[in-house]
């Protein structure tokens, strides 16, 4: 019997692990997809599924009124040049982490849980062009931190490239 559970045990510990980790790597030479963010960084990797913010009006909007968000799920922010990126979280009902990036993908700053319905600006700094959205609390525990690099079709001369 201490056998068997001790099987059950890690089991369920890698489980876990494969849940926490929040998402399975892509394999490296996986072509980029408009519905994906890729973020890679010293010892991690994780794909998020995501819907794209383009325009003036779902930047706007961006994940207002929502309730709940997948794990895996994320919204990605695109701007048509480099600017100074600001945020706040009016009518925004989960926690968010911010994470800033340059034109080549490479995070240049993360705002980490950002407060439900706070008006409070979250400055992500000059020169960001890209910032993915995801869940309160989940870039520290995946490890993404400054100079993380994602990659995007939208993404042109990337630090990490769609194919390598």
């Amino acid at each position: 019997m201490g056998s068997s559970n001790t099987r059950r045990r890690l089991i369920g510990s890698l489980a876990a692990s494969v849940i926490l980790a929040g998402l399975i790597a892509a394999p490296a030479a996986a072509a980029c997809r408009d519905d994906q963010v890729e973020v890679r960084w010293p010892g991690g990797q994780a794909r998020f599924t995501v819907e794209v913010a383009d325009t003036d009006a779902s930047r706007s909007r961006g994940l207002m009124h929502r309730e709940s968000m997948a794990r895996s799920a994320g919204m990605l922010f695109i701007y048509e040049s480099p600017r100074r990126a600001t945020f706040w979280m009016k009518n925004t009902l989960i926690p968010l982490d911010m994470i800033f990036a340059d034109p080549s993908g490479r995070v240049t700053k993360v705002h980490a849980n950002a407060i439900p319905q706070d008006l409070t600006t979250i400055d992500g700094g000059e020169g960001v062009k890209f910032v993915l959205e995801i869940n309160g609390g989940l870039a520290a525990r995946l490890g993404i931190a400054e100079g993380a690099e994602m990659r995007h079709p939208s993404i042109s001369n990337p630090a990490w490239p769609c194919a390598e």
